[in-house]
Order: C-alpha cells, then structure tokens, then sequence
C-alpha cells in the first residue's frame, strides 16, 4: 500500500480525529500533506478547525459539569489552576482564544473554562475564534515547512525500498544467526 495513497484516503479522517484530543502535530502534517498535493489546504484548516472546536467544546462541558472534582485530583497544580481562573475573570477574550496555544493547558484549559462557569455562549464563540486562527497557523506553518521537509521526503521514499531490504537481509541473518547458537547450544547440553 503506498503511503500517498493512505495519506489522500484516511489523511481528513485522521486529522479529525487528532486535532479533537491534541492537534498541534496533526495540523503540521496536515499543511505539509497540502503542500504536496495530497489534501486541500482549505479542508485542511476546516477540518482542523472543526476538530478543535469540537474536542474544546466536549472538554468544556466535561470542566463545567465535573470540573471541581477533576480539577481537586492535580493536586500538584492547585496553583496554576487558580492563576488559570483570575486569568480567565480578568481577561476570558484572551484566554480562551489563547489557551490552544498555551503548552501544557491544551487539554486541562477548557475544563478550567468550563468550571469557571464561563457562560456557554460566549465560550462558543471566542473558542470558533480560536480555532480558526489555530488552524490557521499551525496548518500554514505545515505548508510553509513543506518546503523544507518535501525534498527530504521525496529522498527517503527513494530510499525506502533499499533500506527495507537491508533491514530485512540484516534480521534474517541475525536471525539464522541466533538459530544457530541456540541449536549448537541444544546439542551440547544434550551430550
């Protein structure tokens, strides 16, 4: 099965899928999947847009009807979850739109959101906001790394083919190998 081919076939499904629980690594390859033709860069930002404001979206109702029990189990991290909570009363614009960029919070940050009882509404829109500019710079980056990551590639698939037979070749021979010593060593306990 060629890769290409599975990259075209499942790449809009996958990419779904990972931007719902993390994204960052499925929107650059997303962009650089686009630079090379095999996904459209403009399904690629929708795509990833729709999988972040999804997984937000779950993990924000998960925060605001859960939220304090699950937020009382970091007990490490009491702390940044009350810095977390003046951040989003002070400036809520801000950190909803920003927390998808914010390492460390991807996850832990909409159910922060949700449990500060944000209401649903404006959640929803700053989290839209969010994630089109998310998707957008994370996927253009991808694109725009393609260039550089393209012709790196495009050699390792040349090569791949080599490399998998000499892999092959050399398992088989440490294979045998390995066959040998533990059939003279049977034969020797056997004497």
């Amino acid at each position: 099965m060629d890769i290409n081919q599975l990259i075209t076939q499942y790449g809009y499904v996958a990419l779904f899928l990972g931007c719902i629980a993390e994204g960052e690594t499925f929107t650059l390859l997303g962009g650089v999947a686009a630079h090379e033709g095999l996904l459209h860069y403009g399904l690629v930002v929708l795509v990833a847009m729709a999988g972040g404001i999804l997984g937000d979206t779950a993990l924000f109702f998960l925060g605001r009807y859960y939220g304090a029990n699950i937020l009382k189990k970091f007990t490490k991290h009491q702390k940044q979850i009350k810095k977390a909570n003046s951040l989003i009363r002070k400036r809520p614009v801000l950190f909803v739109i920003g927390v998808r960029f914010m390492y460390g919070l991807r996850i832990v940050g909409p159910i922060i959101i949700g449990s500060s009882r944000l209401k649903p509404q404006k959640f929803m829109l700053l989290n839209v906001i969010g994630a089109v500019l998310w998707a957008l710079i994370f996927v253009s980056l991808g694109y725009i790394g393609g260039q550089v990551i393209a012709p790196w590639l495009h050699t390792l698939d040349r090569h791949l083919k080599q490399i998998f037979w000499v892999v092959l070749i050399v398992a088989l021979v440490w294979g045998v190998r390995i066959w040998f010593k533990r059939r003279a060593a049977h034969q020797t306990d056997e004497e």
